[in-house]
């Protein structure tokens, strides 16, 4: 029996070490930093902290080492809102790092090393099969290996869960796992990758969605940074565009979009409100330092939608 509203979130769990700076360094320069913050991140913790936060019942699937920062990260998530029972400790392995530069412009540049989060090999996947069977909706990202990734997908298709796939960071997929998504997630990057079409405008958009549609995929958003999102439904598509406020810094705003858009679907909000509930939430994100740290509260986000109207 499924539980209404449910949602699983599969994906990375990494501490960020983040460093401000007025621009980034060329090779073999040295630069001196601003501002300094340790905090915890990875795409799949932060959407499923987003979902917590902004009011989803959700549980994550995920891996952290057997160290002092993974078990603090775990304490984390349970505060926030987010069921840690399918979270895996890996013996003898640390937990993902992720080291960040972000420069006055609130742009990033971001290496990782997976660390804990290649150990969700597709058995742990197998062995949360009921929560995902029992889920309404299954998000995942491509931070975790692929395989893992594919084989959730399918048990979600199995028991009519719907799958929801934020498809970054950027890389090539394949039809398989494609022809299982419900809803796709794509930046302007991302979109390119997969299929072949620079998105520069709407009409590209428009273009880059038929095309996933042409794979299988029903619900195509694509996130245009600070033009909206171009929201495409079996083909029939339009903008949907954000809120204005002051970047600070735009590391979780992609992950506080898909988790906030997800908790609203979820609560069975059309789509143009829902992403734009999203958008609140990622508008917020952005207004304030680090990952986690600048995912706001439901709270926060039905203050800041009262205020635009």
């Amino acid at each position: 029996m499924k539980s209404a509203g449910n949602l699983v979130v599969l994906g990375s769990i990494n501490v960020d070490h983040i460093l401000n700076l007025e621009s980034f360094p060329a090779p073999g320069e040295t630069v001196t930093g601003s501002h300094y913050q340790v905090a915890f991140g990875g795409k799949g913790a932060n959407q499923a902290v987003a979902a917590g936060r902004s009011g989803a019942k959700v549980a994550f699937i995920a891996c952290t080492g057997d160290d002092d920062i993974g078990k603090r990260i775990r304490r984390q998530l349970n505060d926030d809102n987010v069921d840690i029972a399918p979270i895996s400790v890996i013996s003898g392995e640390s937990t993902g790092v992720a080291l960040i530069f972000v420069n006055d412009d609130g742009e990033n540049v971001i290496g990782i090393h997976a660390g804990a989060n290649a150990a969700l090999s597709p058995a742990r996947v197998e062995a949360q099969r009921d929560r995902i069977a029992q889920a309404s909706a299954l998000l995942m990202q491509l931070e975790t290996p692929p395989e893992s990734v594919l084989a959730a997908a399918k048990i979600a298709r199995q028991n009519r869960t719907t799958v929801v796939l934020n498809p970054a960071p950027a890389r090539l997929l394949s039809d398989e796992l494609l022809g299982l998504v419900d809803i796709i997630t794509p930046n302007e990057t991302e979109a390119e990758k997969l299929t072949g079409i620079r998105v520069e405008n709407d009409r590209d958009a428009a273009r880059a969605a038929q095309a996933l549609h042409d794979k299988g995929i029903q619900t195509v958003l694509i996130t245009l940074g600070s033009r909206g999102v171009w929201a495409s439904v079996s083909g029939e598509g339009s903008r949907v565009p954000g809120f204005r406020v002051e970047a600070v810094d735009t590391i979780a705003a992609g992950d506080t979009f898909n988790g906030a858009l997800i908790t609203a679907l979820l609560e069975a909000m059309p789509l143009h409100e829902a992403i734009r509930f999203a958008h609140a939430a990622a508008a917020i994100a952005v207004t304030r330092k680090g990952a986690q740290p600048s995912v706001p509260w439901r709270e926060e986000i039905a203050m800041f939608l009262a205020q635009q109207r």
